[in-house]
């Protein structure tokens, strides 16, 4: 959801962008990118029906790096204090 967001939100402003991620060490390592761009249907899917609780320093952390000349890189969620977690429409 926390991506969905930020990608959501680059293509709805017409931007492009590259999304990185690294690869497991067990299929070799390394590192891919995707050129995103407003033009290209994207899908997501979740598993589950559960409305997520959204990090937001997390998704503030993923626009800085969409933001970026890097692109967005997938990273691991940082901690939030459970009283600023909020779930979607709250």
């Amino acid at each position: 959801m926390h991506l969905q967001i930020v990608i959501g939100s680059k293509l709805r402003r017409g931007e492009s962008f590259f999304l990185s991620w690294n690869d497991s060490p067990s299929i070799g390592a390394g590192r891919c990118s995707a050129w995103l761009h407003p033009g290209i249907p994207l899908f997501f899917k979740y598993h589950g029906g559960k409305t997520p609780s959204i990090n937001r320093a997390w998704v503030d952390a993923l626009t800085i790096a969409a933001n970026s000349g890097h692109g967005l890189l997938l990273s691991a969620e940082p901690p939030e204090p459970a009283a600023r977690r909020r779930t979607i429409g709250s």
